[in-house]
């Protein structure tokens, strides 16, 4: 484990060495997805559930996108970004993945069995590249 946990490490310091600072952030809001917009009458779409609205690296949002859409994260028309600061997130969010469902794991929630699994896939994703 100890093995593992150095390389995770290595690996996140390799990742945050390639990203440069920037001065300028965008508002994000932190775990976008289709279940946060919701369409008016008038076809407005209007943002729900945005508790951890921030200013931020735009490309936080846009791993978090990529990773909830998929293949169809095209469709969105992204916006140039940092492939550095973008690569860093990614792989800070397969981590969070990681912690998250073990965390939850622990309590009460009612199907323990799928965050285990969530949490496994995402430890052979971390563990995939470094």
């Amino acid at each position: 484990m100890d093995g593992a946990r150095d390389r995770i490490a290595g690996h996140v310091r390799h990742l945050r060495s390639t990203v440069r600072a920037r001065e300028t952030y965008g508002l994000v809001h932190g775990e976008l997805g289709p279940d946060h917009v919701l369409i008016t009458p008038a076809g407005e779409p209007v943002m729900i559930d945005f508790e951890g609205l921030t200013y931020f690296d735009i490309e936080w949002e846009h791993a978090w996108l990529q990773m909830r859409f998929g293949y169809a994260y095209p469709v969105l028309r992204p916006v140039d970004l940092d492939p550095h600061r973008l690569e860093l997130y990614r792989y800070a969010q397969v981590l969070s993945l990681i912690e998250g469902p073990l965390r939850i794991a622990d309590t009460d929630f009612p199907d323990r069995q799928w965050m285990l699994k969530l949490a496994e896939w995402n430890i052979t994703k971390a563990l995939a590249v470094v």
